[in-house]
């Protein structure tokens, strides 16, 4: 039961039991009512249901005993029967029990029947009416406030009613008694999930997964790596989006810093490593759980209770620093965060939305799905998903694909005669729902140009407008494949790096690699006489001097040449045909001039850095057209 709604519910018995008077006089039946309070306080709700209801027997008119009787039975999950309780004592005010405080109470009773039964309109129409009703010392308390909050709310919501259909994944997933907690690669072909047998103690979790085939069809469910899945609990993980850095939770272990902490697993080589905590700056002495990995792996967003957070459960994360540690876990405020539960936290590819499940913030009741906005650096006020995404039950996860297509998320269903289960579901996600800009995947393979062997390279995808690092990816190293997925951002270049190897540039747009499912990234050994195109070098139009979006690639041929401190370079400047010969000949040594200007500046000797102006005599290409002649006007680095 959730929590407000049992402060409602004892609110109401405290309020009762100190009464002195009540709707009738038969002694005997207000004995039994008494005694129906008395086992209710022990927790005997069985037992206080039948005295409540011989009360009734007794004296029809019993108002008091009506609304116990309907308490006891929400509490039990009987809501139909409760339902029918209260509606039997309205039929009941008549004469002097048609009070206004008879009334107010069996009309509160009723409302909140109607928000845990999800009759949402019923229940703004019934507290409507008896809002006038209420005591006006009630209405002081945080159960009215909320109440009050809840309703306003719901009023906001008629009309924006969505329809989706849900559809269960097909086996051979969902064959497991439970199964919860999905999320998939980018590529949407491999799905992970956490598996339990049961609810016994005995009935540990585990992450499993699956792959899809072409046809669509799921391959069958098996664990994800023996050195992961252990003795303990592992589950609810996070996967980055080329699938080679997975972030998990793992309960009760021995090195853990409390009840549940946050592990991480690198995938080399095609094979998982061994599993390591992520250490006191992540994990706390509390409970650490639920984590959501960016797409690129750099930032890492969790659900704790630690000290110094908002309420029970807050939305907390950490950032990967450049030596590949992670920072100390920040909160991540009272935007986000509230007095209550924040929990399972989801950043969607884009690095823009960030969806998590909470009950803290206006909903339709339980733990509903929110989403908060990133802009300029800051999150905006959350948002409800809205009906029937969130409904009067609990929704505590959900996942969407990359493509904007599904959304992935956990039923658990509940019966007297069956043990609990959770099953896997997806939905078409609604497109009313923004997701923020479109996404770009590119894929390929990164090896040795002269072996072929495959190079497990960085792959950063840089905003050349601010020099920012917009994304990081990792090529496997036994295979040499990569997925890219990222925002479709215009003015960026991706930078592919090994040491040992001249890096690889590209310019995002002019080399068109978006959508790219087989880009080849050939890396040439470091040596004597080999050249590279030194891409991202930008000039003004018939000018010499350097713009700043530039810095990127020029950064990362300071990085070069410090990693390689035997290397000394030629930079040549190269025009396309528009001009004399002789023009175009000075312009292009002074543009190489100012590039080696840059790295003396850096503090490299002159002698490490030559120049040469080559003007229109070496094109790549004809000068045809004005994309070529963009393509003949480039630097070029060789080694010497």
């Amino acid at each position: 039961m959730r929590p407000v709604l049992v402060g409602i519910l004892l609110f109401l018995i405290v309020s009762f039991a100190n009464a002195q008077s009540y709707s009738i006089i038969d002694g005997r039946a207000i004995k039994m009512y008494k005694e129906g309070e008395e086992l209710t306080i022990s927790r005997q709700y069985d037992a206080a249901i039948g005295k409540y209801q011989d009360a009734i027997n007794r004296e029809a008119s019993f108002m008091e005993a009506y609304v116990k009787l309907a308490q006891l039975q929400i509490t039990q999950g009987k809501l139909e029967e409760a339902e029918k309780t209260i509606s039997a004592g309205k039929s009941r005010l008549s004469g002097k029990n048609a009070t206004v405080k008879h009334k107010a109470d069996l009309g509160w009773v009723m409302t909140h029947i109607f928000l845990k039964q999800g009759k949402f309109h019923e229940a703004v129409d019934e507290f409507e009416t008896i809002d006038p009703l209420l005591d006006e010392n009630f209405k002081k308390s945080i159960s009215y406030v909320e109440t009050q909050d809840q309703m306003e709310f719901l009023a906001s919501q008629v009309g924006n009613f969505q329809s989706i259909e849900k559809e269960k994944l097909p086996a051979p997933l969902n064959e497991f008694q439970l199964q919860y907690f999905p999320v998939l690669t980018a590529d949407g072909e491999q799905i992970l999930f956490t598996k339990r047998d049961g609810t016994g103690n005995n009935d540990k979790e585990d992450i499993f997964m699956s792959f899809v085939s072409p046809e669509g069809n799921w391959s069958k469910p098996q664990s994800i790596a023996q050195n992961i899945n252990s003795i303990y609990n592992e589950g609810t993980c996070s996967v980055t989006a080329d699938g080679n850095i997975l972030i998990f939770t793992s309960c009760d272990a021995p090195d853990s810093e409390g009840s549940c902490d946050l592990y991480i697993a690198y995938k080399v080589n095609g094979m998982w490593q061994r599993p390591r905590n992520m250490g006191k700056n992540v994990n706390s002495r509390s409970w650490d759980s639920q984590p959501s990995l960016s797409a690129d792996g750099r930032v890492l967003f969790f659900s704790s209770n630690r000290k110094g957070g908002f309420g029970g459960n807050d939305i907390w994360f950490s950032v990967m620093q450049n030596d590949a540690t992670w920072s100390e876990a920040k909160n991540l405020g009272d935007v986000v965060n509230t007095p209550k539960d924040e929990i399972s936290p989801f950043m969607f590819f884009n690095n823009e939305i960030l969806f998590f499940s909470s009950n803290g913030h206006p909903g339709f009741g339980g733990m509903d799905i929110q989403l908060s906005k990133v802009l300029d650096g800051e999150f905006t006020k959350p948002e409800n998903l809205g009906w029937p995404i969130n409904d009067q039950l609990d929704q505590v996860a959900l996942f969407i694909t990359a493509q904007k297509d599904y959304a992935y998320f956990t039923e658990l269903t509940t019966s007297e005669k069956e043990h609990d289960r959770s099953l896997l579901y997806r939905f078409k996600f609604p497109e009313e729902i923004p997701l923020g800009e479109n996404l770009t995947v590119t894929e390929g393979k990164v090896f040795n140009s002269k072996t072929g062997e495959p190079i497990d390279a960085t792959l950063s995808l840089v905003s050349l407008t601010n020099d920012s690092t917009l994304y990081r990816f990792n090529s496997d190293g036994k295979t040499g494949t990569f997925t890219m997925i990222y925002p479709d951002k215009a003015i960026s270049g991706l930078y592919v790096e090994k040491k040992g190897y001249l890096p690889k540039i590209f310019n995002v747009e002019r080399d068109n690699i978006k959508n790219v499912k087989d880009l080849k990234v050939e890396l040439v050994p470091v040596a004597a006489g080999e050249e590279f195109v030194f891409e991202n070098v930008f000039f003004e139009f018939d000018e010499y001097e350097l713009k700043s979006e530039s810095i990127s690639s020029l950064k990362r041929l300071v990085k070069f040449l410090g990693e390689n401190p035997n290397v000394n370079i030629l930079i040549t400047g190269h025009t396309d045909n528009v001009g004399s010969a002789s023009y175009n000949q000075n312009l292009s040594l002074r543009r190489a001039q100012s590039v080696q200007r840059y790295l003396m500046d850096q503090g490299f000797h002159e002698g490490r850095v030559l120049v040469e102006g080559k003007g229109d005599k070496e094109p790549m290409v004809k000068n045809d057209s004005p994309s070529n002649q963009a393509l003949n006007r480039r630097i070029t680095i060789k080694i010497l």
